[in-house]
């Protein structure tokens, strides 16, 4: 990163915190990076896109003080107590900016936004799998997305008391007695089947994905019927596209009439895309 795009990303990270996101214009963050408005377009096509920055930014950071540990030679308990501590402490920087994320739901404000942070929730889950399993072994490995979920849970419910009074809080002690409670859960999981596998969890987490996928189910039903217009023997795909339609239409459409018309749908070359897409905003399998 150059000194000049850093220079922006604090000043809008200092800004969006104090200011919100939404009232923070780009001369402002110019004037405040000590650059003129032309100036910032060189290093950020737009607000968005700074934003996207700064979270690369704070994610960066995050990792950089997770691996630390990773080259010490420590015992597992020790090294993920140091790990999770550090999660606490670094978070907890730049807690005004997460604060005006919330309040705003500035995220996911577009595709590239949504994926990083998808992709970051994700790799702090396997973080946090990968060092439940070093401290209690492969035995727990079937129950490590169980395991992880909850202390995932805790963790962020602590932290947002921690927004409030983070004086009042110590890190590692807080994580030593997180990792005391999750002792006496271990003690008595391996009893009964988990409740989450990784097959479930992946189908959870493409779901919750396609909630902020910007699908345009209306403009994709209107390029089918320009389609349809080119089609030989198009009635009985009419008929299917007219259903189809209908059921969108409803308050509460009814999945097993849209998979039905879909699968009449599927094999006509030309829809092949646009039903693929509507399969996938309503989470509908093969």
């Amino acid at each position: 990163m150059r000194e000049k795009e850093k220079i922006i990303i604090e000043a809008g990270m200092k800004l969006f915190a104090s200011k919100g996101f939404s009232s923070t214009s780009i001369q402002e963050i110019a004037t405040e990076s000590g650059i003129s408005k032309g100036a910032f377009y060189l290093h950020f096509k737009s607000k968005d896109e700074l934003l996207l920055a700064i979270l690369e930014y704070i994610f960066e950071t995050v990792h950089s003080s997770i691996s630390i540990y990773e080259q010490q030679n420590l015992p597992p308990r020790d090294k993920f107590i140091k790990q999770l501590s550090s999660l606490f402490g670094t978070f907890l920087g730049h807690k005004e900016f997460l604060i005006m994320l919330s309040k705003e739901q500035a995220i996911p404000r577009n595709e590239k936004i949504k994926n990083l942070m998808f992709e970051k929730h994700h790799e702090n889950h396997l973080l946090f799998r990968k060092g439940l399993v070093s401290i209690y072994g492969k035995e727990i490995e079937p129950y490590s997305v169980d395991l992880a979920m909850i202390l995932e849970g805790l963790f962020h419910a602590y932290m947002r008391l921690m927004f409030f009074e983070p004086d009042d809080f110590d890190f590692e002690g807080l994580t030593q007695y997180l990792l005391r409670r999750l002792d006496s859960i271990v003690k008595e999981i391996t009893s009964e089947k988990p409740f989450l596998t990784e097959d479930k969890l992946k189908k959870v987490l493409i779901k919750s994905k396609n909630l902020f996928d910007h699908v345009d189910i209306p403009r994709i039903l209107q390029k089918m019927r320009e389609e349809l217009s080119q089609l030989e023997n198009k009635e009985a795909v009419e008929i299917s596209l007219d259903v189809l339609e209908e059921e969108i239409k409803k308050e509460s459409p009814r999945i097993p009439v849209i998979k039905g018309m879909l699968s009449n749908l599927k094999d006509v070359k030309e829809f092949k895309d646009y039903v693929s897409s509507i399969s996938s905003f309503y989470s509908i399998e093969d």
